[in-house]
């Protein structure tokens, strides 16, 4: 049942990411629509197949890569649902479900058995700190996706090319807007990841902070985005200035999950 809901989940990831990018290239309300109604759909199949694959391993599937990247999609997919329903902003769909596809396809070429937890990850204290840096790394995704649109606007703009794919992009202010919300909504979760996964580390090792590579590159993660969020509440940083650091943000998360991480245990 999993693997069927899995199969179907990345069908419908499949067609909803070819119909928003089809958005980009014709303005058609029932075309978004469409692509709003599929990857509600899919979604819907992700996430029943994640709550079958926790009833059968008795815990939430974040303890390996292949879970990891799975539910790393499923938050982006949630968190893009949540930001486009309020903004009304379908052409973000083209640089959000793109990522969210990408990592699901990626999920399925790894292999991971079901096994017994691990006594160390046996504590509500991991668990509250993997939701919550899943949910802050989705906010940041969609962030750094509305960063490239931004530069991309602003790029027509100063070049006064005034073509479809200007029309169809968001205004600039719009943008800024979105980004800043996923920024005051992922940097408080982020925190609170941070400070649950001292705690479980102090239950787990004995220590709240023990400066292995997880936990160094988490804080340099939080450093990136407190700095952000500092100066644009103090010295006004908007604009491009925050949306290239937003980027930078975001391929530090991607570098610590993928690249010093085999899991989502930190």
């Amino acid at each position: 049942m999993t693997h069927l809901f899995f199969i179907l989940t990345v069908a419908l990831y499949g067609c909803a990411t070819a119909a928003y990018l089809a958005c980009l290239l014709r303005t058609s309300p029932l075309l978004t629509r469409w692509a709003g109604r599929i990857l509600a759909v899919g979604f819907t199949a992700h996430l029943l197949s994640t709550i079958h694959l926790a009833s059968k391993m008795k815990y939430l599937p974040l303890t390996n890569m292949q879970e990891s990247l799975s539910f790393f999609s499923l938050a982006v997919v949630g968190g893009f649902i949540f930001f486009e329903r309020r903004y009304k902003v379908a052409t973000l769909g083209s640089f959000i479900i793109p990522v969210a596809l990408l990592m699901l396809i990626a999920s399925s070429s790894l292999h991971a058995e079901v096994r017994l937890l691990p006594p160390l990850l046996q504590s509500n204290w991991f668990w509250f700190h993997a939701l919550l840096a899943f949910a802050s790394y989705a906010c940041f995704t969609i962030a750094a996706g509305v960063a490239v649109m931004y530069l991309i606007q602003r790029y027509f703009l100063k070049k006064k090319h005034f073509g479809a794919l200007f029309q169809k992009l968001p205004s600039l202010e719009t943008m800024d807007d979105i980004s800043y919300r996923c920024l005051t909504v992922g940097f408080p979760l982020l925190t609170v990841a941070i400070i649950s996964g001292s705690i479980w580390s102090e239950q787990a090792m004995g220590s709240y902070w023990v400066w292995d590579h997880k936990q160094t590159w988490s804080l340099v993660i939080w450093l990136i985005y407190a700095a952000l969020l500092h100066g644009r509440l103090t010295i006004g940083w908007r604009g491009k200035r925050a949306a290239v650091l937003s980027i930078i943000g975001f391929i530090v998360v991607l570098f610590t999950f993928l690249v010093m991480e085999h899991s989502i245990i930190w």
